[in-house]
């Protein structure tokens, strides 16, 4: 399982690479996309990608001057400003992301339903147990010595069964 989580983690150093971003802005403007009609505030995206407001704003501001998103005012509340995926660039996400995924795809027809769906189940489980270590280091934060890791810094951490 490590060996797996560090070849994606590779993986997506290396999409982020062809599409001229680092790793961090990849994994922002997958969460704006991921957000579909219900665009994110910069708040919940720093949320989710577990940075600093400081660094949500420098992540968008370089996702804005590549042309991977727009700050548009939120109709209900004119302070409040929402992120949006450019079309151009949903398009050149989805075509660097394509053969990553047909190979995906290619394994995943080799499965029967009931495979799939145990794979799914583990996958949404194993989900939850990350979220809730993130949580619980989040919480911790400033109770232990060692530093914060930085998104896309380009380590990963090794151990664990796997």
């Amino acid at each position: 399982m490590d060996h797996f989580v560090g070849l994606s983690h590779l993986a997506h150093q290396e999409i982020a690479r062809r599409l001229g971003l680092n790793p961090a802005d990849l994994t922002c403007f997958t969460y704006v996309l991921e957000a579909g009609t219900d665009p994110l505030t910069a708040g919940d995206l720093a949320e989710r990608a577990q940075v600093t407001s400081g660094a949500v704003t420098g992540i968008l501001n370089r996702l804005e001057r590549a042309g991977f998103v727009a700050r548009q005012a939120d109709p209900e509340d004119r302070r409040r400003v929402r992120i949006v995926a450019e079309p151009a660039a949903r398009t050149r996400v989805f075509a660097a992301y394509e053969p990553l995924n047909a190979r995906l795809a290619a394994l995943y027809a080799g499965y029967s339903p009931a495979e799939l769906a145990l794979l799914g189940d583990f996958f949404r489980r194993a989900d939850a147990l990350v979220h809730g270590y993130l949580e619980a280091a989040r919480s911790r934060a400033g109770t232990e010595t060692s530093p914060p890791v930085t998104p896309g810094a380009g380590g990963r951490a090794t151990g664990g069964a796997g």
